[in-house]
Parts: structure tokens; C-alpha cells; sequence
């Protein structure tokens, strides 16, 4: 896996937007790096069919929401130097998985070599119940490195 091919994973947090911050701080002068900023979003709730809404629909919100999120990151990219060109965006749903297992899917898929989340800042005991993305990266990730953002 090459390091220098980066998935950075997004949602409307602060500290998503602390670990784009962090991506383009340290790498947004380099030419040889490749990101792809992705945004998982979960599955409808089970409610959301009972208005007469479709799958479509829900894709089309997730991905009109996702949109302003892509902006956002790539403006903060662009500062810190990085090539348009270098980045991606792609928004998936996590069918039938959890959204940290979505992200490695991606990432074995499609040959990433790192990950790039913000920390979720859940309490201790909650984050033990219930689990976070990032510890779910660290310990189930396999040939890959995972950065984890706090702040």
C-alpha cells in the first residue's frame, strides 16, 4: 500500500474539519500526494419510507448534503497548496456495514494507503458501548496507516 494515497474521512464535525486542516498542513505543499475525501453516510432509518420517500430520495439528500462538506475540504486543501487535481471526493452509503467498515472496504478495495479521521470526542463510557470509528480503524485495520485528529 502507498502511504502517499490518502483517504480522508468527512462529516459535518468540527473535527473532521480539524483533520482536513491537519492533511493540508502537512502535506499541501507535497506534489506526490494523491486524497480522497469520502463520506460515508448510514442506511435510512427504518421510518423514512413510511412519507412515500425512495432510496433515491435518501441518496440524493446524503449526496447534496456531502456535497457542501467536499467543498469546504478542498477549499481548506487548496490553502495549504494542494493540486485540485489530487483530490477525489466520493460519498457512499454504508450498506449493510458500519461506517468504519465501509472505510476499509474502500480502503483495501482501492489500494489506500492511509487514513485520515477526526477524532469523535465520545465519552469513555460510551465509546466502550457503543464503540467509535477511530478505535474501530486502529484495531481493525490491516497494512495501513491510520491517522487519528484530535482537537
Amino acid at each position: 500500500m502507498d502511504w502517499k494515497r490518502i483517504i480522508v474521512a468527512i462529516d459535518e464535525s468540527p473535527r473532521s474539519t480539524r483533520a482536513v486542516e491537519y492533511v493540508g498542513g502537512m502535506l499541501g505543499q507535497r506534489q506526490d500526494i494523491f486524497v480522497c475525501l469520502l463520506h460515508i453516510y448510514p442506511e435510512p432509518p427504518p421510518d423514512w419510507y413510511r412519507s412515500g420517500a425512495t432510496l433515491e430520495d435518501y441518496r440524493d439528500a446524503r449526496v447534496g448534503e456531502a456535497a457542501d462538506l467536499f467543498a469546504r475540504a478542498k477549499t481548506i486543501l487548496a490553502g495549504h497548496g494542494l493540486a485540485a487535481a489530487a483530490v477525489t471526493e466520493r460519498c457512499l452509503m454504508a450498506e449493510g456495514k458500519t461506517i468504519s467498515a465501509a472505510i476499509l472496504d474502500m480502503q483495501v478495495r482501492e489500494h489506500y494507503g492511509t487514513i485520515v479521521v477526526g477524532k469523535r470526542g465520545i465519552p469513555k463510557a460510551e465509546e466502550f458501548l457503543f464503540g467509535s470509528i477511530s478505535s474501530a480503524l486502529v484495531h481493525t485495520g490491516r497494512d495501513v496507516a491510520v491517522w487519528v485528529v484530535s482537537g
